[in-house]
C-alpha cells in the first residue's frame, strides 16, 4: 500500500478539464455549490428534535421514527457510488440541476405527506438529490483548486458537511416551537427552489464528460450490501425485546452483498469499468483517513439523534430549548472550520488530528455519565467539547484523503468519501438507537420506570460510542499530508521541485 501523489496542472490528458473558468468563475461555481450543498445537507438531521413529536403524532416507536434520518442516510449510501459514474459521464450543470430538482421534489412530497410512509418516501427522494450534490462539490473543488489552497476550501466544505447537520436540530426546534412539523419542509422548499433557479442561471460546466460504463450488477450489489447492513442494524433496535433474526438476516445478506460488490469492483477496475474504483485504497493516507472519517461520522450522527431524545424524554425540555442547547456546538464547528483549513495548509494534518481525536473521545466519556438528574449545562459543555474535537478532524481528513489520489480517481474518491460518510452515519444512528432500545427494554422488564430506563439506555449507547472513539486516536498518527507533485501531461507524476 502506497500513497499516490497529488497532481497539479496540467492534469493528465484523460482528466483534463474543459471550459475551466477563470478565478472569478471558479469562485462563483464553488460558492453556488457550497450554498446548495448546505441547504440539502441541513436536512439530514433536521428531523432529530422532531422525533418525539412525530412519535406521538404518527403513533410510531423510536426505532421506527429514526428511519426518517436513517432512510435519508441509507439512500445516500446506496446512490453515492453511482455518482462516480455520473460525474464522469455528464457535465457539471446537468448534474447540479438533477440534484436540486430531486431534492426540491422530495421536500414537496414530505411537506404534503399524509402519513409516515409517504413522509419516508419524501425523505428518500430528498436524499437522492443530496447524494449527488456532495461528490459533485468535492470533485469540482479538487479539479479547480490548487493543492496549496485546498485546506482553506475544504474548511468551507467542512462547514457544510459538519455544521449543517449540527444546526439542523436547532432550526427544527425553533420551527416546532411555533409551527407544525410540516413547516420544516415548507420553509425549506422556497430556499431549495431559489438555489435551483440561481444555479440554472449562473452555474457553468467545469469538466469534460467522457464515455463511462455503468455496471448494473454493481448497482444492485451496492443497494443490497449497504441497504442490508443498515436495515439489519436498525431492525436490531425493533427486535430488542423479541427475535434477533429480523436484524441478523439482513445483516448477513448485506455483508455477503458487500463482499461480492468489492470482488466485482476489483475485477472491473482492471479495465477501468468499475462503478466504484477501489484503487483509491492503494493510498495508505486515503485508507486511514476513510477509517477515521467513518468513526467520526458515527460519533456525530449517533450523538445528534440521541441528545434530542435524552433532553426531551429524560430531562423534560421542550423542542426549542433542546435546539438552542445544540446550537453552540454547531456554531463552534462553523467558526473553527476556516481556521482549521488554513492551519492544515501550513502545518499538515497530524497537529490537528491527534488532539481532535483525544478531545472527541474525552467528550464521549463525559457523556457516559448522563442520568435523569444531570443538569442541562453539563450536556451543553459536553456537546461543545465534542464539536470542538470534530472540527479538528473533518477538514484534515477530507483534504488528506482526496489529496492523496491522482486526478483520474477524484470522482471515485469523492464517491468513496461520501459513501463511507453516510454509511457510517446511518450505522452510528442505528447502533446508538439499538443499544438504547435494548437497554431500556431490559430495564423496564426489571420494573424501572420509562424515563429512568430511557436514561440508562442512552448512557449505555454513549458508552459504546466512547469505546469506538478510542480507535480513532492511534489512526491520527498515521495520516500524512500528501506530497505535491506535477504531471508531465501523462498519467505518471513527477516530483515538484
Amino acid at each position: 500500500m502506497t500513497d499516490s501523489a497529488v497532481t497539479t496542472s496540467p492534469a493528465p490528458s484523460s482528466d483534463r478539464v474543459g471550459n475551466t473558468p477563470d478565478a472569478a468563475g471558479t469562485k462563483l461555481v464553488i460558492s453556488l455549490l457550497l450554498v446548495s450543498a448546505f441547504v440539502v445537507i441541513l436536512n439530514e438531521t433536521i428531523m432529530g428534535v422532531a422525533l418525539p413529536q412525530l412519535m406521538a403524532d404518527l403513533n410510531i416507536t423510536a426505532s421506527a421514527a429514526q428511519w426518517l434520518t436513517t432512510a435519508f442516510m441509507l439512500t445516500m449510501a446506496v446512490v453515492i457510488p453511482i455518482t462516480g459514474f455520473l460525474l464522469q459521464r455528464f457535465n457539471t450543470r446537468p448534474v447540479f440541476l438533477a440534484a436540486m430538482t430531486l431534492f426540491s421534489l422530495g421536500t414537496l412530497i414530505a411537506a404534503i405527506a399524509p402519513g409516515f410512509e409517504v413522509l419516508i418516501v419524501g425523505r428518500v427522494v430528498q436524499a437522492m438529490g443530496t447524494a449527488i450534490m456532495m461528490p459533485l462539490l468535492m470533485t469540482t473543488v479538487m479539479t479547480l483548486v490548487a493543492p496549496a489552497a485546498r485546506g482553506k476550501t475544504m474548511g468551507n466544505i467542512s462547514i457544510v458537511i459538519s455544521v449543517a447537520p449540527a444546526i439542523g436540530p436547532t432550526i427544527s426546534g425553533l420551527i416546532l416551537s411555533v409551527l407544525d412539523w410540516r413547516w420544516m419542509f415548507i420553509l425549506v422548499l422556497p430556499i431549495a427552489l431559489g438555489a435551483l433557479a440561481l444555479g440554472a442561471a449562473r452555474i457553468k460546466n467545469v469538466t469534460t464528460p467522457r464515455k463511462a460504463p455503468l455496471d448494473v450488477l454493481s448497482v444492485i450489489l451496492s443497494a443490497f450490501g449497504f441497504g442490508g447492513l443498515v436495515y439489519g442494524l436498525s431492525n436490531l433496535g425493533e427486535s430488542a425485546t423479541g427475535s434477533a433474526a429480523a436484524g441478523l438476516v439482513p445483516l448477513a445478506i448485506g455483508l455477503v452483498a458487500i463482499a461480492l460488490f468489492v470482488w466485482r469492483q476489483i475485477t472491473l477496475q482492471r479495465t477501468d469499468r468499475a462503478l466504484l474504483d477501489l484503487r483509491t485504497f492503494a493510498s495508505r493516507t486515503f485508507t486511514f483517513s476513510i477509517v477515521m472519517l467513518g468513526v467520526s461520522m458515527m460519533a456525530l450522527f449517533g450523538t445528534l439523534i440521541l441528545l434530542p431524545i435524552y433532553m426531551q424524554t429524560v430531562l423534560g425540555l421542550d423542542a426549542l430549548v433542546t435546539g438552542l442547547l445544540l446550537l453552540p456546538g454547531g456554531l463552534t464547528m462553523g467558526l473553527l472550520a476556516p481556521f482549521v483549513g488554513r492551519f492544515f495548509d501550513r502545518f499538515g494534518p497530524t497537529v490537528l488530528l491527534v488532539p481532535g481525536a483525544i478531545i472527541v473521545s474525552g467528550a464521549f466519556w463525559f457523556l457516559t455519565m448522563l442520568s435523569a438528574t444531570t443538569p442541562f449545562w453539563y450536556v451543553l459543555v459536553a456537546h461543545v467539547a465534542l464539536s470542538f474535537g470534530l472540527a479538528f478532524l473533518f477538514t484534515p481528513l477530507f483534504t488528506s484523503a482526496l489529496g492523496a489520489l491522482p486526478p483520474k480517481l477524484y470522482s471515485h474518491g469523492s464517491a468513496v468519501v461520501g459513501t463511507v460518510q453516510q454509511l457510517a452515519g446511518a450505522a452510528g444512528t442505528a447502533l446508538f438507537i439499538t443499544v438504547m432500545s435494548a437497554t431500556a427494554a431490559t430495564q423496564m422488564i426489571d420494573g424501572v420506570d420509562e424515563i429512568a430506563a430511557t436514561g440508562a439506555g442512552i448512557q449505555s449507547a454513549f458508552f459504546y460510542g466512547a469505546i469506538i472513539s478510542l480507535f480513532a486516536i492511534p489512526l491520527a498518527f498515521f495520516i500524512r499530508k500528501p506530497a505535491v507533485t506535477v504531471t508531465d501531461g501523462h498519467d505518471a507524476p513527477m516530483m515538484a521541485h
